[in-house]
This record gives structure tokens, sequence and C-alpha cells, in this order.
């Protein structure tokens, strides 16, 4: 018999590195998935008293309005919970539609990849 990660692949996934949380979207989310992950990073934060995340979402090719509020929100509930957060891996669209969809540049971060991430959040976290 399959194990059930065989027919539902991870879609998200979110791994601790040392004081920082490090989520990585893998596929396009739908509504309830991106709110699951909202809920799950926020838990995970408090949990282990995180000072840092990284969202990383080079896997997206097109954010809708949603998936951008999801981000902003996720970003300020990272904050009132004590971690900065930084976004990795937007791609031009994905750019374009969180400029055109009103997220402020100062809510969150974004870097070119992981490590510049890292280094943005020891700065921040100093």
């Amino acid at each position: 018999m399959p194990n059930d990660t065989a027919r539902h692949p991870q879609v998200v996934s979110i791994l601790r590195l040392g004081r920082y949380l490090i989520a990585s979207i893998h596929t396009a989310l739908d509504d309830g998935q991106l709110t699951r992950f909202q809920h799950d990073l926020v838990e995970q934060i408090g949990r282990g008293r995180s000072h840092g995340v990284i969202i990383d979402i080079a896997a997206i090719d097109v954010l809708d309005s949603f998936a951008a509020c999801t981000l902003r929100n996720l970003a300020r509930m990272a904050g009132l919970r004590g971690a900065r957060t930084v976004i990795v891996g937007i791609n031009p669209d994905a750019a374009l539609a969180l400029a055109r969809l009103g997220m402020p540049p100062g809510i969150a971060p974004t870097a070119a990849d992981l490590d510049d991430a890292i280094a943005i959040l020891d700065e921040l976290t100093v």
C-alpha cells in the first residue's frame, strides 16, 4: 500500500535552522492550503521562539490577491510573534503581482537566495 506522501506530495516544508524557520512552498497552493500554511507557520514561530522566518516562493509562478494578502499577513503575524520575515525567490511575475496588489515594501525584505536571506535576518535580529 503506498504511503500518504506518495499520493499527496508535500506542498510546503517548514524547517528549523538555528533560531530561524525556513518555509518553502513547493507548488502553487489553493486558498485552503495557504490558510493551513499560515496557521502552521505562525504556530511554529511561537512554539520554537523563532527570531526569523524565510519564506521561499520560488516555485510559485503566479500570485493571486489571496496569496499576496496571505504573505503580507504572515509577515505581520510573524512580527507580532517576535520574528522578522524575509521572502526569497520572487520571480518577475510574482513581484509584479505583489506590487499591483499593494504589498508594501516595508512589510518584509526580499532576498535573491537563502544565503542572502540569512544574512538579512542576522542583521535584523541582532
